[in-house]
């Protein structure tokens, strides 16, 4: 991302200084077949709310008088440059335009620099008449609605340096034709389009290339082994597309590549152990993918690279110890693949190591005590791997991590008490071995704003020290044996803006209830999101007041012995997405407004006392969601029977 603002930003001084240079006011006039092509473009154009072409008029010298056209000393226009989006030191402005590109604009023969980047509402195709343009160094077109193919006329811009036609609706193929004349070329950006087929072979003749970015497009097939040619290339980034095949071990010869994106594609094999030629790689990503095999020990030899992505693949056998040597490395991220063995121990002469994440793996045996060396440590993620810890290490007190996730790791007993003095805004625990008593100094914990003590073996009820969890955000206690009353969560204190539940999850436990009535009026639930409180004996009825949790999206009240009727006022929660009530002592009848939720997707009211007919409905929900209730009639149920 730095590359691309550096990119933009010397282009916006490119700009300035052709303006600067070629505007100066001189004897001759505009020539006259630039002046008509540009007044065709403008007459083109249905909509300029900013009057970014106020200035260009027929009786006037588009020389000296029109913004953002320059000229040269003959009076050809060099430069036209209306972008929607403009940024100084002290200033932004972004604006739009509508319209289509004038096929005019290919007339403007020595025209070297065309900006029309940013303006959101461009449409229509790009004119093959652009290809006339032989003078043209730099091309931005990008941030608009442009459609259909790149044309074969663009083979003609022999001169063009920077390409970019990101986030457009543009198809078809990259053709080849095209690529490989574009010798030029020194930055080009396709992403965010609807490009299909293959990165072409003849890639590698674009030997200036420093920037490629072909992200969020639909490009199928294998990565051309001749992108290995590219030895200026800095910026790789062909992610979020369709590629298959194998990783070129030719990549190994980027040597000034500083990213590498292919992460969200369909990549196969193993990385090649060429990987240790990309010597000034800092942040890579290859996530996302079907990559196996293991992690070669030359992967050590990337000495600049911060930020490491492997996640979401099928890596397998242990990590080299290799690993160790990356001292630049800020963030590891490799989480679900099929890692085996120890965590290796040099992984704790990573000093600015700040986020470790080598969860859902089958790593095995002890944590090895040198991560405690590695002070700017925020995020420990170790969970789902056969650790079978029985306890978290007692030096992992003198971390100072802000998020420790140790979820499904062996852990037995109870919660260690250093954990009260420890600065973890982060905690999750769940799927161990954990019980006892919530102690009293979870309380210290202020920091906390997610706490994920789910499916362990805690009883008791929360203590009331819990109230001082004033940032607490996200809380999950379910599959406990927790008890006592839910009244001690609802009414913890708040920091504002901060603090406020987004969601609560303590089923399957032994909270009694009922639940208050008031809870839509607390300024913990203000903005909860989401609330389960299923398989609780809690009793009461459904609260009128849920419906003024403006932001609830889920309610899951299932088995909770509720009884009474569903109120009304639950269809006053507009962004409710899933309503579950199943296996209650609920009578009467739905509710028409709340069955007819315009989010509505997950109903289930099944196992009830209900009666009458199930409201029309426009959502489709299947029979099971209203059987038992002997009362119920109505589609999908049969139908009722006229008295």
């Amino acid at each position: 991302m730095k590359i691309t603002i550096c990119s933009k930003t010397l282009s916006f001084l490119f700009i300035l200084f052709l303006t600067a240079f070629f505007s100066t006011p001189r004897s001759e006039a505009c020539h006259a077949i630039d002046k008509a092509a540009l007044l065709d473009f403008k007459h083109k154009i249905t909509s300029d709310p900013s009057n970014l072409l106020k200035s260009w008029t027929s009786t006037s010298n588009c020389c000296t008088i029109w913004e953002g056209v320059a000229c040269d000393s003959s009076g050809r226009v060099v430069n036209v440059s209306r972008p929607g989006l403009i940024s100084g030191d002290d200033f932004i402005t972004d604006t739009s335009m509508s319209g289509t590109l004038s096929p005019s604009l290919g007339n403007v023969s020595f025209l070297r620099f065309l900006d029309l980047s940013n303006l959101k509402e461009l449409m229509g195709p790009l004119p093959p008449e652009l290809g006339k343009l032989s003078h043209l160094t730099h091309l931005f077109l990008d941030a608009n609605k442009l459609n259909g193919s790149i044309p074969t006329t663009f083979r003609h811009l022999v001169q063009l340096q920077k390409l970019y036609l990101d986030g457009n609706y543009l198809s078809g193929v990259l053709p080849s034709t095209v690529v490989e004349t574009l010798t030029s070329l020194s930055e080009l950006g396709l992403s965010g389009n609807q490009f299909s087929g293959s990165v072409p072979s003849s890639i590698g003749k674009l030997v200036l290339l420093t920037k490629l970015d072909v992200h969020g497009n639909r490009i199928s097939g294998s990565i051309p082994p001749g992108i290995g040619k590219l030895k200026s290339l800095k910026y790789l980034d062909l992610s979020e597309n369709g590629i298959t095949g194998s990783l070129p071990s030719s990549l190994g010869g980027l040597s000034e590549l500083v990213l590498l994106y292919l992460n969200h594609n369909q990549i196969t094999g193993s990385i090649p152990s060429s990987i240790s030629g990309l010597s000034s790689l800092q942040f890579c990503r290859l996530s996302e993918n079907r990559i196996t095999g293991g992690l070669p020990a030359s992967i050590g030899k990337l000495s600049k690279i911060q930020r490491l992505i492997l996640e979401n693949n099928k890596l397998t056998g242990k990590l080299p110890t290799t690993i160790g040597h990356l001292t630049s490395l800020t963030e590891i991220f490799f989480s679900n693949n099929y890692f085996s063995g120890k965590i290796p121990s040099s992984i704790g002469n990573i000093q600015n190591l700040q986020t470790l994440d080598l969860s859902k793996n089958l790593l095995s045996g002890e944590i090895p005590r040198q991560i405690a060396n590695l002070r700017l440590l925020q995020t420990l993620d170790l969970s789902f791997n056969p650790l079978e810890l029985e306890s978290i290490p007692t030096w992992f007190a003198k971390m100072n991590l802000f998020k420790l996730m140790l979820a499904k790791t062996g852990i037995a007993g109870e919660l260690p008490s250093w954990l009260a003095s420890s600065p973890i805004g982060v905690l999750d625990l769940s799927s161990n071995a954990l019980t006892g008593k919530l102690p009293h100094w979870i309380g210290n914990m202020t920091n906390l704003s997610l706490l994920n003590l789910s499916n362990n073996g805690f009883h008791s009820a929360v203590p009331v020290e819990f109230k001082n969890l004033s940032l607490l955000m996200d809380l999950d206690l379910h599959s406990n044996n927790f008890t006592g009353h839910l009244k001690t969560i609802l009414t913890k204190s708040v920091q504002d803006p901060l603090g406020r539940f987004n969601s609560i999850d303590l089923s399957s436990n032994m909270f009694m209830g009922p639940i208050d009535q008031n809870i839509g009026e607390k300024p913990s639930t203000a903005s909860i999101q989401s609330l389960i409180l299923s398989h609780n004996p809690l009793g009461g009825s459904i609260p009128k007041s849920l419906g003024k949790l403006r932001e609830l999206e889920v309610v899951e009240l299932v088995g909770n012995g509720l009884s009474g009727t569903i109120p009304v006022e639950l269809s006053d929660a507009k962004k409710l997405q899933t309503i579950k009530l199943s296996q209650n002592k609920l009578s009467g009848g739905i509710p028409y407004k709340v069955l007819n939720l315009d989010e509505l997707q997950q109903f289930d009211v099944s196992q009830n006392q209900l009666s009458g007919r199930i409201p029309p409905h426009k959502a489709q929900f299947p029979p099971s969601a209203f059987v038992d209730n002997p009362g119920l009639c109505g589609a999908p149920l049969p139908p009722c029977k006229h008295s």
